[in-house]
C-alpha cells in the first residue's frame, strides 16, 4: 500500500492562517482600489453576512442534527445590542477596538437567549423543536416592537456606525469557520455527532446530552449575532421587520440547499441565494419561487445537497497534490466522505 503524506498539523495551522490572510489582505486592497463597484461591494458584503449566519445554523442542523427555526431572533439580538453599544461608544475608544468589543457584546447577548431558549427547547425534537425555537423568535421581535425607547420600535433603529467594512465582515467569516471547524474536530465535536447518529447510544456511552446541545446551540446563536451586529454595521439602521420567520427560513434554505454538515455547502449557497436577487433585480419578486425551484431540484437530483458532507481546506488541496490526486476519499463508518 503507498504511504501517503501527510502536512504535519501545526503546519497546516500556518498554512492556512498565512493563506487566509493573503486573501483577506488582497480582497481589501482590491476593495480600496475602488476594483469593485458600490452595488458589487454591498453584495459582496452581504455575502459575508450570510455565510456566518448560515455556517453557525449548520451548525446545530447539520452537526447536531435538530431543526431550530428561530434563527433570525439571535441575528435580532446580536444587531441590537452590537448597534446599541456602537452609537453608545462612538468616538470613546480607537475604531478597532469599538468593532471587536461591539462584535463580542453581540455574539454573548445572543449566546446568552442562545441558553435561556436552548435549555427548555432542545428537550423537544422534530417539528415541536421548530414550532417553539420559531415562538421564541417571534417573541424577540414583538419585544423589539414593544420597547421603542431602547430599540427604536417599529420606526426603526437609526443612525447606527458603519463599520462593517469588507475587511470587518471576511475576518469574522474566517474567525467563524476557523472555530466551529476547530470545535468539530475536536472530543467536543465527535460527542457532537454522536448525538446527532445516535441519542441512545450517546447517552449510553456516557456523553451529556443537555450539556452538548445547549453547547452546540449556543456558539451557533453567538455567531449568528455576531452576523446580526455586521448587518446593522452594514445597513446603518435595523428596523423589526427584517428579522421574521422568513429570514428564519432564508438561512435553513442555505443549509439544505448546501449540504448539512458542510461549512463549504453553506457558503456556496449564501453566496448564490444572496447574490441571486440582488444581480437579477428585475425578477426581485420572483426570489422565493427561485429559492423553492433550486430546492426542489436539488431535493430530487442530490438529496444529501450541493456539496453533500464534503469541506473545503487549503491544506487537504496541497496534500492531495503531493499525494497526486485531487480529491481523496476517507472511509468512514456507514460510507464514504470526500475530504
Amino acid at each position: 500500500m503507498k504511504h501517503e503524506r501527510t502536512i504535519p498539523t501545526p503546519a497546516k495551522y500556518l498554512i492556512n492562517t498565512v493563506l487566509t490572510v493573503i486573501l483577506l489582505a488582497g480582497g481589501t486592497m482590491l476593495m480600496n482600489a475602488g476594483a469593485f463597484n458600490r452595488a458589487t461591494t454591498a453584495i459582496i458584503q452581504q455575502i459575508g453576512i450570510y455565510i456566518i449566519l448560515a455556517v453557525s445554523l449548520n451548525m446545530v442542523v447539520g452537526y447536531l442534527g435538530q431543526l431550530p427555526l428561530g434563527h433570525s431572533g439571535f441575528m435580532a439580538v446580536g444587531a441590537y445590542a452590537g448597534a446599541l453599544f456602537w452609537k453608545a461608544t462612538q468616538g470613546v475608544m480607537p475604531s478597532f477596538l469599538t468593532i471587536l468589543l461591539g462584535l463580542i457584546v453581540a455574539g454573548l447577548a445572543a449566546a446568552l437567549f442562545g441558553v435561556i431558549i436552548g435549555i427548555p427547547a432542545l428537550r423537544l425534537k422534530g417539528d415541536y423543536l421548530a414550532i417553539i425555537t420559531l415562538g421564541f423568535s417571534e417573541i424577540i421581535r414583538i419585544c423589539i416592537i414593544n420597547l421603542p425607547n431602547i430599540t427604536g420600535g417599529t420606526p426603526g433603529l437609526l443612525n447606527i456606525p458603519k463599520y462593517s467594512g469588507f475587511f470587518v465582515v471576511f475576518a469574522s467569516v474566517a474567525v467563524t469557520c476557523y472555530v466551529i471547524h476547530t470545535i468539530m474536530h475536536s472530543r467536543h465535536g465527535r460527542a457532537i455527532l454522536s448525538i446527532r447518529d445516535n441519542e441512545i447510544a450517546a447517552d449510553a456511552c456516557g456523553i451529556n446530552l443537555t450539556y452538548y446541545k445547549v453547547f452546540t446551540f449556543a456558539v451557533s446563536a453567538f455567531f449568528a449575532g455576531v452576523a446580526g451586529a455586521l448587518y446593522a454595521g452594514y445597513q446603518g439602521s435595523l428596523f423589526p421587520k427584517s428579522f421574521d420567520f422568513m429570514a428564519s427560513i432564508n438561512i435553513l434554505v442555505m443549509v439544505v440547499l448546501g449540504g448539512m454538515g458542510s461549512m463549504l455547502g453553506s457558503a456556496v449557497a449564501a453566496t448564490v441565494l444572496t447574490a441571486l436577487p440582488l444581480v437579477m433585480q428585475s425578477l426581485s419578486e420572483y426570489r422565493m419561487v427561485i429559492y423553492s425551484l433550486l430546492l426542489i431540484i436539488v431535493m430530487i437530483f442530490k438529496p444529501s445537497g450541493l456539496m453533500g458532507q464534503y469541506d473545503f481546506s487549503f491544506t487537504g488541496i496541497i496534500e492531495n497534490i503531493m499525494n497526486g490526486r485531487l480529491f481523496r476519499r476517507k472511509k468512514k463508518a456507514g460510507g464514504t466522505k470526500n475530504e
